[in-house]
């Protein structure tokens, strides 16, 4: 027998096709984009628009769940749009699209501090972005996760009771909401170095924890793989340079890795640590992607197991996919610790819900208890 389901009801909104509004001014990109998303059972294309201001006017009316949002366009660029589409929908998923020019990667993340959920970086000509099977895959799987994530929110049950409880430790809300994750022991001497891998959701997560991050610089370096294209990784660097008030840099090749610095894997490279006459420096490895992604997690995690073993500590913020899931395994069976975003915080649960499912965490932590927990481990602290 069949049973209805109510049209306003959770199941409606959760079984409904993801809603996907294009607006850039280049007909040929608008078609490839409406094409690629037509082709997908789950998602529909709702509006294919040329200006922000287009979008804007025709928001309500399209009722997108997620938009494809162009960073250079005639009328009312992107970055204008942005707030103008969140004052009409607040819980709109919106994703940056352009290509990667400085300026395009400066308000590519600007735009993600407004508000934009993620962003995607456009190859240079129509025929690359045509021809780009990579492209199309990244396009795809943003919209659907994003989308699917802001449909779970959306519909979520409000729980007000949970004001009225006493306080839980995070490890015992992991241990509830995932009874069959497994956490390990933390480590029992101090860490000396501090690797972050992150994706989808990465550079707030970043912001967030470099932001508290002093105690950690004071006795250790940090190594950042941030799934990113180049351009967009030296101005990540400028950026967190500002916050960490530490100096913080694409890592380059065969350059020593010091406390106090930050360095981060530039877009298009691996990084990975190597020992040479017995002090830890970067190695850049400019071979074939990893997890789809280059700089991808899993090389830096993989060699600082090599280079450090159990005095290394790694953390896997936000981000899709398994990237840093065989690196961490890596890192495990040499004696070093792992730290993952918890679920309800991170963007995408992919990267850090895989190695929390794994077994290779000491502690799934909301976003803004990682840093304070990391200060007090690279401090000594028994925890």
């Amino acid at each position: 027998m069949n049973v209805a389901v109510a049209p306003n009801s959770p199941a409606a909104a959760i079984a409904r096709r993801i809603r996907v509004m294009i607006v850039d001014d280049a007909v040929v990109v608008r078609g490839l984009f409406a094409r690629w998303v037509g082709e997908e059972a789950d998602l529909e294309v709702v509006a294919s628009l040329r200006t922000g201001r287009e979008a804007v006017d025709q928001l309500t009316r399209a009722d997108p769940d997620v938009v494809v949002l162009d960073v250079d366009m005639p009328e009312m660029d992107g970055i204008t749009a942005l707030p103008l589409l969140f004052e009409k929908k607040r819980d709109l998923v919106v994703i940056m699209a352009s290509t990667l020019t400085r300026r395009n990667a400066e308000i590519s993340l600007r735009a993600l501090s407004l508000g934009a959920a993620d962003y995607i970086p456009k190859p240079a000509s129509n025929r690359e972005v045509s021809g780009s099977t990579s492209f199309r895959r990244e396009l795809i799987e943003k919209i659907r996760h994003l989308g699917l994530r802001a449909k779970r929110l959306r519909i979520a049950p409000a729980r007000p009771e949970a004001a009225a409880k006493p306080a839980v430790p995070p490890s015992a809300r992991v241990a509830v909401e995932h009874p069959s994750l497994a956490l390990r022991p933390m480590p029992l001497t101090p860490p000396r170095v501090l690797l972050i891998g992150a994706s989808t959701g990465g550079p707030q997560a970043l912001n967030a924890v470099i932001a508290q991050l002093a105690g950690v610089l004071e006795r250790a370096p940090v190594l950042i793989t941030q799934h990113m294209p180049p351009t967009f990784t030296a101005i990540l660097a400028e950026h967190l340079e500002r916050i960490a008030k530490r100096p913080v840099r694409e890592g380059r090749a065969g350059e020593e890795v010091n406390a106090g610095t930050i360095y981060i894997a530039p877009g298009g490279r691996h990084m990975k640590v190597a020992r040479h006459n017995g002090t830890a420096v970067i190695a850049l490895d400019d071979g074939p992607q990893v997890n789809f992604c280059k700089p991808a997690v899993d090389p830096l995690f993989a060699s600082a197991a090599e280079v450090w073993g159990p005095k290394a500590l790694a953390v896997v913020l936000t981000g899709m996919g398994a990237d840093g899931l065989a690196g961490g395994k890596a890192l495990i069976a040499a004696g070093g610790h792992i730290i993952a975003q918890d679920e309800e915080t991170s963007v995408v649960w992919g990267m850090p819900g895989q190695v929390a499912h794994a077994g290779l965490c000491s502690a799934v932590l909301p976003l803004k208890e990682i840093a304070p927990r990391l200060n007090r481990l690279f401090a000594g602290e028994r925890i």
